[in-house]
Parts: C-alpha cells; structure tokens; sequence
C-alpha cells in the first residue's frame, strides 16, 4: 500500500509519501529507549524530495517536531479500526 498525506507543519505545506515498508520499519525501529531516531528517519525517508531540506529546517528548529510528525504520518497511514472479542 501506498498514501500520500499532506500536513501543514509551522504554517508549511509538506506532502509525504508512506508505503506500507516505511511504516512496518518504523514499528520495527522502536525501541523502549530510542523513539527520537526512528522517527525523524521516518519523516525523512518519506518527505517528498524536493520539501527536504525546507523540512530539515524545521526539524532542527523545532524540539519533538519528528515524533509529532511521525505521530500524525502513521495515525493516517494506518487508522484505527474496530476490534472486539466476540464471546
């Protein structure tokens, strides 16, 4: 599966294109003691190319703004959905 997902970041137009491999091998990347890396690799990895540097920028400026965007960039790629336990 692929998605493109736009998100307005500090005012900024900033599209990303997800596939179904970024998103397993964000989950995968994560670990109890490093979320940080994982998710600025993910919102690099996925940015369109020519917004990189633009979004760099913002990163680097912006505390906590990778695992915000990555928060969104997966909440999207992958929604929610109904599960329960029928007894």
């Amino acid at each position: 599966m692929k998605k493109q997902i736009t998100l307005v970041i500090a005012a900024v137009t900033i599209g990303f294109t997800m596939t179904t491999d970024d998103y397993n091998g964000y989950l995968n990347e994560i670990m109890p003691d490093n979320k940080v890396a994982p998710a600025y690799n993910l919102v690099m990895r996925t940015v369109d190319a020519e917004q990189k540097e633009e979004l760099r920028g913002i990163l680097d400026t912006s505390p906590g703004a990778a695992l915000q965007i990555a928060g969104l960039l997966t909440q999207e790629f992958a929604p929610s959905i109904a599960i329960s336990v029928k007894k």
